[in-house]
């Protein structure tokens, strides 16, 4: 399973983003299993919104169902750790979506993710040890 962060999903959609044929590339020729969590899909229809307007962002939901995508659900006991990844990581800060990414990350064992993020999930660590492996910055 590989993880999902919100650039990727923006640099698939939007033709006028710098990662856009890096990500189309990625999800063209990936054929492993995807999942994301709430909070990236919150952030990314906001911004999607702006961008690529109602119907696209609509359409681009309703591939995520066709594709088989996972959307991992957080419950009230994740709150405390979501809570400390924030406060640990305040420096950059890190936001609720990628603090469930790195939730998500510890639940399932899984480092591996795409995203646009350079500065971040090179910085992050999930079980406070393991770095991430962003798949996307990997390719040529």
């Amino acid at each position: 399973m590989i993880l999902v962060d919100t650039g990727a999903w923006l640099g698939l959609v939007d033709r006028g983003d710098a990662y856009h044929a890096r990500c189309r590339e990625f999800f063209r020729h990936n054929r492993e299993p995807l999942m994301t969590t709430y909070p990236v899909l919150v952030e990314c229809v906001h911004l999607m919104f702006n961008r690529i307007g109602v119907a696209k962002t609509l359409a681009w939901m309703e591939t995520l169902e066709t594709q088989g995508v996972s959307v991992f659900v957080m419950g009230s006991d994740h709150l405390l750790r979501i809570t400390a990844l924030m406060r640990q990581y305040d420096d950059l800060p890190m936001d609720l979506a990628d603090a469930s990414l790195v939730l998500l990350a510890e639940e399932n064992g899984e480092g591996r993710i795409v995203s646009t993020d350079e500065r971040d999930f090179h910085a992050y660590r999930w079980k406070n040890q393991h770095p991430f492996r962003n798949l996307l910055l990997e390719q040529n």
